[in-house]
């Protein structure tokens, strides 16, 4: 069955969720997870004890995958192919199921919070397309869309939304049909990634991708925010100043809501270059400023096998290892 069949029926909803940890555990785990960024692919199998069998990551021209919401992608389909083909082929995958870990500007996540919601994915679609048709840049018929719910501050539900479009999705699950791979699981890197994170307190999470950044504020668990932006510049131009203006409105949403500060801030993305963010950072938040996944190395969440995900800063291949096992 195709992801796009996955999420009509809502397989990214569970009515008991508490925690997006509880989400993402009662999604399948196929035996396969394929990772597409800007500039690599990448494709890992599991054993059926969890524990890490195979990885191959093949890198891509500049310009061969142009992630976004709404224009095609694949702007050299024979090479994002050619790529995918030569990573399976190193790990030897054949026909079965695969989760697909696509680029963050491609699945739009919203949070929102209602006093009442349908508990029928039946009448709950409507009202999602409904409520977010002016908060994407195309048709409402066009989506396809996933949710779950979440306990909320104070009275209600909150409701997390993924959409993406249909079209979209299409090509990069092409990507994985063309090699026989069924893509029954199809979320984005940032929401995989989010997995590494924990703890009762609040935690700031800036994810930097090519020209994109995520931001997402996590406590106890939960997504209390969630932002997908492009980047002003990228690279050795992006500078402190330029990130930390693109985070803080997600901050200062969550300190306005939640009436309290950041805790701490995980940093994906950045490399080599994290020192010279770290202390601009640190001023404006008055907290801790570290990388993901040194964090989470750090904190024991990263399993022994997956450290070598880890070192080629796979943040959605490790956070999607987590729960796997």
């Amino acid at each position: 069955m195709s992801s796009a069949t996955f999420v009509h029926q809502g397989i990214y909803k569970s009515s008991v969720a508490r925690r997006v940890a509880r989400w993402l555990d009662a999604i399948p785990h196929p035996p396969v997870a394929m990772e597409i960024a800007s500039d690599r692919v990448a494709v890992a199998r599991w054993g059926r004890s969890g524990s890490l069998e195979a990885f191959a990551v093949e890198m891509l021209r500049p310009g061969t995958v142009i992630p976004s919401a709404v224009e095609t992608n694949l702007a050299n389909s024979a090479v994002a192919k050619a790529a995918v083909a030569k990573a399976c082929e190193r790990i030897g995958t054949r026909a079965e199921d695969a989760a697909l870990i696509l680029p963050d500007p491609v699945i739009r996540v919203f949070v929102q919070h209602f006093e009442d919601f349908p508990r029928s994915s039946e009448e709950a679609l409507p009202l999602l397309r409904w409520r977010l048709k002016k908060s994407v840049p195309f048709e409402a018929d066009e989506a396809i869309i996933s949710y779950f719910r979440q306990a909320p501050r104070e009275t209600g539900v909150d409701i997390v939304t993924a959409l993406a479009r249909l079209r979209v999705m299409r090509e990069y699950e092409s990507l994985a049909e063309g090699v026989g791979l069924e893509p029954g699981v199809v979320l984005s890197s940032s929401l995989a990634a989010i997995s590494l994170l924990d703890g009762e307190k609040p935690i700031l999470f800036a994810r930097i991708s090519g020209s994109s950044l995520t931001t997402a504020i996590v406590r106890s668990g939960l997504l209390c925010g969630y932002r997908c932006t492009e980047l002003p510049t990228a690279g050795v131009s992006l500078t402190p100043q330029m990130l930390l203006e693109e985070i803080f409105p997600v901050a200062a949403y969550y300190q306005d809501t939640w009436q309290e500060g950041i805790s701490a801030v995980r940093i994906a993305g950045l490399g080599v270059r994290l020192g010279e963010f770290s202390a601009p950072l640190e001023q404006e938040f008055q907290c801790r400023v570290s990388s993901l996944l040194t964090s989470a190395q750090s904190e024991g969440r990263i399993k022994e096998d997956a450290r070598q995900l880890a070192d080629r800063d796979l943040d959605g291949l490790v956070g999607w290892m987590l729960h796997r096992s």
